[in-house]
């Protein structure tokens, strides 16, 4: 039997996510002149027929479906991702000069990210081929059993970074390959060498697109104030960033969480979505859930993710087979670190990356590829030993 407890905490993510589509929307509808349901109408279409998904993949024998769609997915939306670029424009959505929507039927929908459960899947298959326990194997030979995946990912990073303008997604993706690796039984040396590329990586993205180096000039002055303060002053008037456009959304954001205090302003009466925070009911969400149900609201959603999160991880801790450990690993893996660059961006933790919340953000392709990965985990939970206590680990398969 799939794991209920999962299906409805994804189910009762998804309503939250449709209730608060409709609550935070009140400013673009207006700005746009759309009904006042345009937003909660399309985002129920898309939750209903997430859980429908969900529902429909618990059913499926694993055994015979859980290759077929991870394949399908990997290589359906790389394809997809490849001649996007050369579709006509009425076939696709640009924005920013940049084409990440495909048209179908009225809505437009993300083919990255199909490609990220896809991608987990495909990892999750070779790691448990090829990869293994280190052994006591030296960077030099891990770094080559590592070769054929790095350039598979630098692939992916060219059509996601560079075609389609969205590095948050390259960086989820990254950070979920490098801990995919250690599961599989890679070295913790290797690991922390893998990441410390990836940051030079990160780095030269950065530095090669102005309206990215703009992003962080806008982050940092904002969050510069505080750190500078522990550096010597001959050193800080180096880093300080001076008249600088104020870093608007991150600001409002803050004071929109502020603002809700700890029991908020109410479903429906919170005020920075009114112009202040663009399309809050998309990136900003959390902000906007801070701000009508307080401290307290955010922390039951945010429990409610955890607790989905935890029970995803249990489901891959107590599988025997190696491939569907680590694609379960994968999929908890992607919507954890979607989660917190979401929370960390909103807060001014770190830059905002345009990432989604899982689950919860407007938007239906994320909300469908989400509920696809979690509906394959919940495939795998029907072959569970709920009375196990631990899955031996892939590298000792």
């Amino acid at each position: 039997m799939a794991d209920k407890t999962l299906f409805i905490l994804t189910g009762t993510l998804i309503t939250i996510g449709i209730i608060f589509s409709y609550s935070l929307s009140t400013y673009t509808v207006l700005l746009f002149g759309y009904s006042d349901f345009h937003f909660v109408i399309r985002q129920a279409l898309f939750g209903f027929g997430s859980i429908l998904i969900i529902w429909s993949l618990a059913q499926l024998d694993p055994d015979i479906w859980l290759q077929r769609l991870g394949f399908i997915l990997f290589f359906g939306g790389l394809i997809l991702m490849v001649v996007m670029p050369f579709m006509p424009a009425h076939l696709v959505t640009e924005v920013g000069g940049a084409k990440r929507w495909i048209k179908l039927f009225g809505f437009s929908i993300a083919p990255v990210e199909l490609f990220k459960i896809g991608f987990v899947y495909f990892l999750a298959w070779s790691f448990s081929r090829k990869l293994g326990h280190h052994g006591g194997m030296g960077i030099v030979e891990e770094l080559k059993r590592f070769m054929p995946y790095a350039v598979i990912f630098i692939l992916v990073m060219f059509l996601i970074a560079f075609m389609q303008n969205d590095l948050g997604q390259v960086v989820v993706l990254g950070l979920t390959l490098a801990f995919m690796l250690i599961f599989a039984g890679s070295s913790f040396k290797f690991f922390f060498s893998l990441i410390a590329a990836a940051f030079v990586f990160f780095i030269f993205f950065i530095m090669t697109a102005e309206h990215r180096i703009i992003r962080i000039k806008s982050w940092w002055s904002l969050a510069q104030n505080s750190v500078l303060g522990f550096f010597p002053e001959s050193i800080a008037k180096h880093l300080r960033v001076e008249s600088f456009d104020e870093p608007y959304q991150i600001g409002h954001s803050l004071n929109a969480i502020h603002n809700g205090g700890i029991f908020g302003t109410g479903l429906g009466n919170g005020t920075f979505k009114l112009g202040f925070l663009s399309e809050v009911h998309t990136d900003f969400v959390l902000a906007g859930i801070a701000e009508e149900t307080g401290f307290i609201g955010l922390a039951l959603v945010t429990l409610l993710f955890v607790w989905l999160l935890q029970r995803i991880f249990r489901i891959a801790n107590r599988t025997e087979e190696s491939v569907s450990y680590l694609f379960s690993m994968g999929v908890g893996l992607l919507l954890a670190f979607a989660f917190l660059m979401n929370a960390f961006g909103i807060s001014g933790l770190t830059p905002i990356k345009g990432i989604s919340v899982p689950l919860l953000s407007y938007g239906g392709s994320a909300m469908m590829a989400a509920s696809i990965g979690i509906g394959m985990v919940l495939m795998i939970s029907k072959r569970v030993d709920h009375r196990s206590r631990r899955r031996h680990t892939a590298g000792g398969a």
